[in-house]
């Protein structure tokens, strides 16, 4: 005889409500008939989760990533234009995506769906996964028939997007790592190397010259900056997720990153670049202009250029030209505005926003190498002069001794 085994399993019943419980049968197929028996029509079954499969958390969930999307969006809609079903190709991806978190939005998903929704509106329940841009492209592609174009153009968009933060944060990681050598490394003399030299010196008695004994306060004094730091630094991480994106914080933020000395240009460059790449985006896909401006302007990560298009977003409902009233702000270049106009007048504007985004891409990557060939050489000044000060901050007092002696 068979032992029985408990299944976890969900159900939709007549009604089109959704349910879930556990059961002991022999089989995945009597829980089925089971279940079918009693007028539901099953969605899952699976043994339950017991002893070590059981799945822990920790308090937190694993963030569903840009990289994700693109890798979904590009996989789902390769599988649509291979002639699968919506949910076929929503029950594959829900099983073989890495990311958990996405995995079970997926399911929920696939789950709204056969209970009547459409693929934005399912989206649209779940705004922190997919963002306004991936929903508005869905209700394009559907309402068009096009859906496996439109979540193509959503994969190029964010593959775009992944590629040039890439690029930007592989070049800024040595920058980064040989700053924060350079403090572990003097936070780490004066902690362990300062004192031993201190009590060389009290030995010796005599007046230690100005910088050791600077040098011999920073250390005294580490025991108690170092803890500050840490906490100061946690709370500091702490706040920043907390509210880093709430509108007070951003409105003081965004305009300050945008006026910084050599990086404003940069943070510049890189919204208009995710401007014009998500605007071209939703018009190739058919999007509204007043619709795809009011989805742009929460998209481009700067609060400034997001008040600009809600501006132009007024102007075009009175009837204006996008490129009138985008010159009235300083934040986009008479390049950004004649190129909009020619694709205006031409009727290609998405054509013409494709080519901005490219130009700024191309801007953002040679900025970020220029930069990092400058950063670096002063790192390592910075470094090689900060450690060399102290080492001879250490040794002036026994230069001082080898006068008297002489």
């Amino acid at each position: 005889m068979v032992a029985a085994i408990q299944y976890a399993y969900k159900v939709r019943d007549a009604q089109g409500r959704f349910s879930e419980g556990k059961v002991e049968a022999a089989s995945e197929s009597a829980v089925v008939d089971k279940l079918r028996s009693m007028g539901y029509t099953p969605l899952q079954v699976r043994p339950a989760n017991v002893g070590m499969q059981k799945e822990i958390h920790l308090g937190f969930k694993k963030r569903v990533k840009q990289k994700d999307l693109a890798v979904f969006a590009r996989q789902f809609a390769t599988m649509i234009d291979a002639g699968l079903t919506m949910l076929r190709a929503l029950t594959i991806m829900s099983e073989q995506v890495e990311n958990t978190e996405l995995r079970k939005v997926l399911r929920a998903v696939k789950q709204d769906i056969e209970g009547g929704y459409s693929l934005s509106s399912a989206f649209a329940k779940w705004p922190q996964v997919f963002p306004p841009l991936m929903t508005s492209m869905a209700k394009a592609g559907e309402a068009g028939g096009f859906l496996d174009t439109a979540m193509r153009q959503i994969a190029d968009n964010f593959e775009a997007e992944v590629k040039l933060r890439s690029k930007i944060k592989a070049a800024l990681t040595y920058p980064t790592v040989v700053f924060c050598m350079a403090i572990l490394m003097c936070v780490a003399m004066l902690m362990f190397v300062v004192p031993v030299f201190k009590e060389m010196f009290e030995n010796l008695g005599g007046e230690l010259p100005l910088p050791t004994r600077i040098l011999v306060m920073l250390s005294a004094a580490m025991k108690y900056l170092v803890p500050t730091f840490a906490i100061g630094t946690a709370a500091f991480v702490w706040a920043w997720r907390r509210y880093g994106k709430t509108e007070r914080v951003r409105n003081v933020v965004d305009p300050f990153k945008l006026r910084m000395p050599v990086f404003g240009k940069l943070f510049s460059k890189l919204a208009l670049a995710r401007f014009a790449r998500n605007f071209g985006t939703l018009l190739a896909a058919g999007v509204p202009i007043l619709q795809g401006l009011d989805i742009v302007s929460d998209t481009t990560g700067s609060v400034v250029i997001g008040r600009a298009l809600n501006d132009v977003k007024e102007s075009v409902r009175q009837g204006e030209s996008i490129a009138m009233p985008l010159s009235h702000h300083d934040v986009f270049p008479p390049m950004v505005v004649q190129m909009i106009a020619s694709g205006e007048e031409a009727g290609a504007v998405d054509e013409m926003l494709k080519k901005i985004a490219e130009f700024y891409d191309a801007e953002v990557e040679a900025m970020t190498e220029a930069l990092t060939s400058l950063i670096e050489p002063l790192m390592i000044a910075f470094l090689g002069g900060l450690v060399g000060s102290m080492i001879v901050a250490l040794y002036m007092p026994m230069f001082k001794i080898y006068d008297m002696i002489g």
